[in-house]
């Protein structure tokens, strides 16, 4: 199995278990193992783990780039996710009958060779493409789904982004900057552990 070919029984596998991950941390303070979890999603890929409460995020972590097998980064991004955001406090076991577990998974980021702004825009698909953006020692990323859910342009995106790599509005125009791109295939309950679905922006 890779990224190409993860079903929706895949998915809804992922998100039931990033929750039963966050389940069993905070209530004993353990990582579960599960054999047949890990000989099935042995494959390396980026993944992350998004928690949300009635009024939005509640947590959100995650790898970038595939340098794990995605059964033990799914484990450790759901934990980071629920524990380590600092954005948030830790979240605790009386709140997890009220949190909404989406899991997505990465494709492997493609670099947009192009300098010219105009032709970054045209590179970059709102509802497709996750963003990347890289200068000196400095990075951020959003995933696929945030422009959608904030019904963002491509050039919000763009600068949505630079502010997540904690630079100025306009810093991806720069010569030096490197922006990359790449999609998600998305996994979420619909309600707090209720039917899971896989999200479709196109």
């Amino acid at each position: 199995m890779n990224f190409q070919n993860i079903s929706d029984d895949d998915g809804t596998i992922l998100v039931k278990m990033a929750r039963t991950v966050v389940t069993k941390y905070l209530t004993n303070n353990t990582k579960i193992f599960d054999h047949d979890f890990k000989e099935k999603f042995s494959f390396n890929a980026g993944v992350f783990v998004t928690i949300n409460d009635k009024s939005g995020l509640r947590g959100c972590i995650g790898f970038p780039f595939a340098i794990k097998k995605l059964s033990d980064a799914l484990t450790d991004a759901a934990i980071s996710a629920s524990t380590e955001d600092p954005r948030f406090p830790s979240i605790t076991q009386n709140e997890l009958n009220n949190l909404v577990f989406e899991v997505t998974v990465l494709s492997d980021a493609e670099e947009i060779s192009t300098s010219s702004p105009e032709e970054i825009i045209q590179e970059v698909k709102i509802g497709r493409d996750g963003l990347i953006i890289e200068k000196d020692s400095q990075s951020g990323l959003l995933l696929p789904q945030v422009p959608v859910e904030y019904n963002w342009d491509v050039v919000d995106f763009l600068n949505h982004t630079c502010h997540k790599a904690g630079l100025p509005n306009g810093s991806w125009k720069d010569k030096d900057t490197k922006i990359s791109k790449f999609q998600g295939i998305i996994f979420r309950e619909i309600l707090p552990n209720g039917e899971i679905v896989r999200e479709k922006f196109q």
